[in-house]
């Protein structure tokens, strides 16, 4: 029931490396969307910019960076939800809801992806030691 990274955001030159440790209720209005798979939710709790969160069936969730991985972070470079995709404005880049992984040529870098604990029947933890 836990989903992590691989460490790979820790070569990240772009967005700086701070302390994560959010909890997240799912049976808040503001969470309620992740009961159900595929049906992300963006808020601006935690993170640098906030945080991106996707329940990606049979209570697995992952949680990535609001900022894109690519750009030092600026009000253009907090990635938006578009479907399973998040996008980031400053230069129409797309990265994957589902791995974090880049869909535009060019672009090397995930997103920065945080672990998600399930600490109780509707409690997320994302930390990101």
């Amino acid at each position: 029931m836990i989903s992590c990274n691989d460490n790979s955001n820790e070569l990240n030159k772009f967005l700086p490396d701070v302390p994560v440790n959010e909890t997240i209720f799912l049976n808040n209005p503001e969470f309620i969307n992740l009961q159900i798979p595929f049906s992300p939710v963006a808020t601006t709790r935690g993170g640098i910019s906030g945080i991106i969160i996707v329940n990606t069936g049979r209570d697995l969730f992952v949680a990535f960076e609001r900022s894109a991985p690519h750009l030092t972070p600026q009000p253009c470079s907090i990635m938006k939800i578009n479907n399973l995709v998040m996008e980031c404005d400053c230069d129409d880049s797309k990265f994957s809801l589902l791995d974090g992984a880049p869909m535009t040529d060019g672009i090397d870098l995930p997103a920065k992806q945080y672990r998600v604990l399930i600490t109780g029947p509707d409690t997320l933890q994302i930390v990101n030691f």
